[in-house]
C-alpha cells in the first residue's frame, strides 16, 4: 500500500502564527460579502419595501432567488479564475465592485425588474466575496489546525449577522431606507477591502511579476494533489454533498430572511425581534468555532449529522402555537449553528474528500448547489405566509430538510489521502485504490 507520510509537519501554533494576516483577511472578507449581507438584510428591509413599492414578501424575497441564479454560473467561473490566476487579485476586485452594486439598491424605484436586475449584478460582480476565495487561501496556508482555521477565518459571517440587525435599524431611523443601503454597502469599501490589501497574500507569492505569477500558480496546480472538477463530477460523493447542502440551504435560506416575520406573528415586539434575531449572528459564531474545533478531532460527517440536524427540533419549536421567550431563543441558537457550520463543512469536506488540485472549481460546483437551496427558500417561506399568513407548513418542512441530509452524510465513508509525490494517483483509505488524476 502507497500511503503519504509527513514529517515535520507544522504545529497548529506555528500555522496560526505564520498564516494570521490571511485568516485576519478572510474574516473579515466574508463578513463583508454576499455570503452574508443579502441574507441577513433582507428581512429587515422587507416590510418597509413591501410598504413603500406595495410588493409581496414571496417578490422582495425573490431578489435572493435571482441571487442565486446567479451564483450558480458564475461560482463555478471565478473558482476556476481563483485556481488558475490566484484568489487575491479575484477576491480584491469582487470587494470593491460588491459594495457599489450593493449600495445602488438605494437607486430602487418600484420597479421589479430594476430590482431583480440589481440583485443579479450584485451576484455576479460578487461571488469573488464568497468562501470560494477565502477558503482556498486558508486551505493552503493550514494543514494540522486546518478545521479551527476554517471555523475562525468564516465566523466572520456570525460577526455580521450579530451586528447588522442594530445597527441598520440605526442606519434606517437616522437616513432613512435608501441612506441605509449606501451606508451598509459602504462597509466592504471601508473595512474588508483595506484589510485584504495590506494582509491578503496567497502562500509562496513573491515579488516576481504578473506573467512569473501566472505560469507559477499554473505549475504549481498541476502538481498539487487531489481531484480536478471534472474527474470530481464522475465522483458519487460530490452528488450527494450537493444533494445535501441544497436541503440544508434551502432550510436556512427560508429561514433566516424570514425570522423577523416568524417572531412578529407570534407577539414579539419590534425591539424584542430585532434583539432576538441578532442573536443568530451569536450562534453562527459558536457554530464557526465549534465545527471548525471539532472537525479536527471527529470525522466530519459526524459532526454534520449533530449540527446540521439539531435546528429540526428549532423548526418544530416555531411552529408551536405559542412561542415563549426561551423557545424563540432556542430555535434561533440551533438554526445559527447549522447556519455556522455549513460553510466550514463543506469548505473541510471538499479538502479532505477532493484534494486541494481543483478546490476552488470544486468548492464554487458545490457552492452552487447551496445557492440554488438559499435562493429558492426564502421565496417558497415568503409564498407559504402570502398564501396562508403562517409559517407551519415551511417550518415542518425545514424541519425534514435539516434532518434527512444530516444523516444521509453519514454515508461519505473514510477521508481519502492523496500523494504528494504522486500527483497522478490518490489513495482512498477505505480500499486503497488509484485513481488517475
Amino acid at each position: 500500500m502507497n500511503i503519504s507520510t509527513e514529517t515535520g509537519a507544522p504545529t497548529k501554533a506555528s500555522e496560526f502564527r505564520r498564516s494570521w494576516p490571511v485568516l485576519t483577511s478572510a474574516i473579515f472578507g466574508t463578513a463583508l460579502g454576499l455570503s452574508p449581507m443579502p441574507f441577513y438584510t433582507m428581512g429587515i428591509f422587507a416590510p418597509i419595501l413591501a410598504r413603500e413599492f406595495h410588493w409581496t414578501f414571496a417578490q422582495i424575497f425573490a431578489g435572493l432567488t435571482f441571487t442565486s441564479v446567479a451564483v450558480i454560473f458564475s461560482s463555478p467561473a471565478v473558482g476556476f479564475a481563483a485556481d488558475r490566476i490566484g484568489v487575491r487579485p479575484v477576491a480584491l476586485t469582487s470587494v470593491a465592485l460588491f459594495g457599489l452594486c450593493f449600495m445602488s439598491l438605494s437607486l430602487s424605484s418600484g420597479s421589479l425588474t430594476l430590482y431583480y436586475f440589481t440583485w443579479v449584478m450584485i451576484a455576479v460582480l460578487g461571488t469573488g466575496t464568497l468562501p470560494i476565495t477565502w477558503t482556498r487561501a486558508v486551505n493552503d496556508c493550514f494543514e494540522s489546525g486546518k478545521g479551527l482555521a476554517l471555523g475562525l477565518s468564516l465566523l466572520g459571517t456570525g460577526l455580521f449577522g450579530f451586528a447588522i440587525k442594530p445597527v441598520a435599524a440605526w442606519f434606517i431611523a437616522e437616513f432613512g431606507w435608501r441612506g441605509a443601503y449606501v451606508a451598509i454597502g459602504a462597509l466592504p469599501l471601508l473595512i474588508s477591502l483595506p484589510i485584504a490589501l495590506l494582509f491578503f497574500r496567497e502562500p509562496g507569492t513573491g515579488a516576481s511579476d504578473q506573467r512569473s505569477r501566472l505560469i507559477e500558480l499554473r505549475q504549481q496546480a498541476d502538481r498539487t494533489p487531489g481531484l480536478t472538477l471534472r474527474e470530481t463530477l464522475g465522483d458519487w460523493r460530490f452528488w450527494l454533498l450537493s444533494s445535501c447542502f441544497i436541503a440544508v440551504a434551502f432550510a436556512i435560506g427560508g429561514l433566516i430572511p424570514n425570522m423577523e416575520n416568524i417572531l412578529r406573528l407570534s407577539g414579539f415586539t419590534h425591539e424584542r425581534i430585532v434583539f432576538l434575531t441578532s442573536l443568530i449572528g451569536l450562534s453562527v459564531i459558536v457554530g464557526r468555532v465549534l465545527g471548525g474545533w471539532l472537525m479536527d478531532r471527529i470525522w466530519a460527517p459526524a459532526v454534520a449529522a449533530v449540527l446540521l440536524g439539531a435546528p429540526a427540533a428549532g423548526c418544530l419549536i416555531l411552529a408551536a402555537p405559542v412561542i415563549d421567550d426561551r423557545g424563540a431563543i432556542v430555535s434561533i441558537f440551533l438554526i445559527g449553528l447549522a447556519a455556522g457550520a455549513e460553510y466550514d463543512l463543506l469548505a473541510y469536506m471538499v479538502a479532505r474528500y477532493f484534494g486541494m488540485k481543483g478546490y476552488s472549481g470544486i468548492y464554487g460546483a458545490l457552492y452552487s448547489s447551496y445557492a440554488l437551496g438559499a435562493g429558492v427558500g426564502p421565496v417558497v417561506f415568503g409564498a407559504s405566509f402570502d398564501r396562508t399568513h403562517s409559517y407551519t407548513e415551511s417550518l415542518h418542512l425545514g424541519a425534514l430538510l435539516f434532518l434527512l441530509p444530516s444523516l444521509l452524510m453519514l454515508l461519505l465513508g473514510p477521508y481519502r489521502k492523496f500523494l504528494p509525490a504522486e500527483p497522478a494517483v490518490a489513495v482512498a483509505n477505505d480500499d486503497a485504490s488509484r485513481i488517475r488524476t
